[in-house]
């Protein structure tokens, strides 16, 4: 007697919004629901290795390329599938959620690729979640037309020929989507975002010269790549659809990542496109993982550090020469400049920075860079054109110049600055205003015109957290403390009901961001992610 049809997936604590049915239709929640059964087991796994892992580096303060994988990275004669047309070319790629507006504005861009945000730039309300859905499928089908209902403006796309191409990120592996439960317990968020996307679109996108390409942001180990890997194996079998459709580019934005490139290519291979520099959760992860290794591990503001930093440096020229070695794209890094209407000196300094940023990705050879704006893609678009010219990339440029030890990595204290009041002040803005604008669902928010997301906001909360805990002192000679850091979130707090008025601030969520900020930013257990307190507390 075979065994009985998985139960359907049950929708819990949500509202039913307009088309929902279109997209949790039961033959797509099916798929979901068996991909769920088949890899959250290892999926849980992998994230009990996570703190393992964070264990040992808590212990020993290093860490070092896996002794395990040696054959694979000395071994120089794989490399991985062959590119597909429509990733060939990625020398401009822009950001952002997957709002409708966002999805017209972010295709018709100019920009190669879109990377379609389920991910950092989307705070993970169901109504983001399915409407972002819907958004992509009407993308497809030419259905997306917009218009603005406070300024009547109308949005539509271009022709299709002039669209970027679309690579969707979903959800890391450690947040759960409580709204879908199976048998009473929440499915991850990774397998809802790909599992929807992929069922309702990879035939169509197939169609339409292209396919289903993804990006996979938080990624710690070539196992969790490995569980990836499978996943797609399982779904185009699942789907009908040829084996190697899926191509799949890492974000190698886990310090932990960057001691395994090879080894996250190698288990990718079938389905690899290239791998991505991506900075802020990058630093944010250095200091999750070595945050008790003591003064050398302490970084600076967040703005010192650059791409220049030796250590900074290191990952991404390892980056560069890991992906040319394998025969994959080198995506480099965030140009997260918001250009000002109303200030162009402000924007000729960033647009200055933007443009020498990118000549340096492009001379590095980087493959592409991101931008989060629009009006950034001609000045990215310019720096790869003048590298590349008619090419689409420069995967020929193998940089076997460089060599990277396993203690360059790391050399947080190879970087000549400091921590500084401002840069706490900073810290303590950016955080409170952020996580005030993701309790109303909003996942990317312009401030002080820098594109933040949950990236930046967690870059914040852990400099915070790390000065503190290091008693450092800044350049006027006060001490990072814990009552240091309440008495500056009580004067933003000021600052901004008096900036947007008594109104403004009591519809807000200013109070409730205050608090989580300060819970993560001084309770003496670090909290893995910002996004899991932050999730029960996230409405809708």
């Amino acid at each position: 007697m075979s065994a009985p049809a998985p139960s359907p997936l049950a929708v819990v604590d949500a509202d039913t919004l307009p088309r929902q049915d279109e997209v949790l239709d039961p033959a797509a929640l099916a798929f979901v629901a068996e991909l769920h059964r088949r890899f959250t087991p290892r999926r849980d796994e992998l994230l009990i290795r996570r703190h393992e892992r964070r264990a040992e580096i808590a212990r020993t303060s290093t860490l070092d390329f896996l002794p395990e994988t040696a054959a694979v990275r000395a071994d120089d004669s794989w490399r991985v599938a062959p590119c597909p047309p429509a990733l060939n070319d990625r020398r401009v790629e822009i950001t952002g959620p997957t709002d409708r507006k966002m999805t017209i504005n972010a295709l018709n861009s100019g920009a190669r690729i879109w990377l379609a945000d389920f991910e950092d730039a989307s705070a993970p309300t169901w109504e983001n979640v399915i409407t972002g859905q819907l958004n992509l499928m009407d993308a497809y089908a030419r259905k997306v037309d917009y218009t603005d209902p406070v300024s009547g403006k109308s949005y539509a796309l271009k022709p299709a020929d002039e669209l970027a191409t679309v690579v969707t990120r979903p959800r890391g592996w450690h947040l759960d989507e409580r709204h879908l439960q199976f048998e009473g317990r929440a499915v991850p968020g990774a397998l809802v975002d790909f599992g929807l996307y992929f069922f309702h679109n990879a035939k169509r996108l197939i169609e339409l010269g292209k396919g289903p390409y993804f990006y996979l942001p938080k990624t710690e180990s070539h196992l969790e790549a490995r569980l990836w890997n499978d996943v797609f194996v399982f779904a185009q079998d699942y789907m009908g659809i040829p084996q190697g459709t899926v191509r799949a580019t890492v974000l190698i934005e886990t310090i932990t990542a960057a001691y395994e490139m090879d080894e996250i290519l190698y288990e990718l291979r079938d389905h690899a496109s290239g791998l991505n520099a991506g900075r802020w959760d990058y630093l944010f992860s250095i200091v999750k993982n070595f945050r008790d290794g003591g003064a050398k591990f302490v970084l600076p503001d967040r703005n010192a550090v650059t791409m220049t930093a030796p250590f900074m440096r290191a990952y991404t020229e390892l980056l560069v020469r890991t992906c040319h070695k394998r025969g994959a794209h080198a995506i480099g890094g965030m140009a997260a400049f918001i250009p000002s209407r109303r200030d162009p000196e402000v924007n000729k300094v960033a647009f200055a920075k933007v443009k020498d940023d990118k000549d340096r990705e492009a001379a590095d050879g980087f493959d592409g860079s991101w931008v989060a704006h629009p009006d950034l893609v001609p000045i990215a678009l310019a720096s790869f054109d003048a590298v590349l010219g008619e090419r689409p990339n420069q995967k020929d440029r193998l940089r076997e110049d460089v060599s990277v030890t396993a203690a360059e990595l790391i050399a947080v204290d190879s970087l000549d600055a400091k921590p500084t009041y401002q840069g706490l002040i900073g810290a303590v803005q950016v955080g409170i205003r952020y996580i005030e604008a993701w309790l109303r669902g909003l996942g990317a928010v312009a401030i002080f015109n820098l594109m933040e997301d949950a990236a930046t906001a967690e870059i914040s909360r852990s400099q915070i957290w790390q000065w503190i805990n290091a008693g450092v002192v800044f350049e006027n000679g006060e001490t990072a403390t814990a009552d240091l850091a309440r008495k500056i979130a009580a004067e933003e707090l000021a600052a901004i009901r008096g900036e947007i008025g008594e109104e403004a601030f009591t519809t807000g969520k200013w109070q409730q961001a205050h608090d989580l900020l300060l819970t993560v930013a001084l309770d003496e257990d670090y909290e893995e992610f910002l996004t899991l307190p932050a999730y029960e507390q996230l409405r809708g």
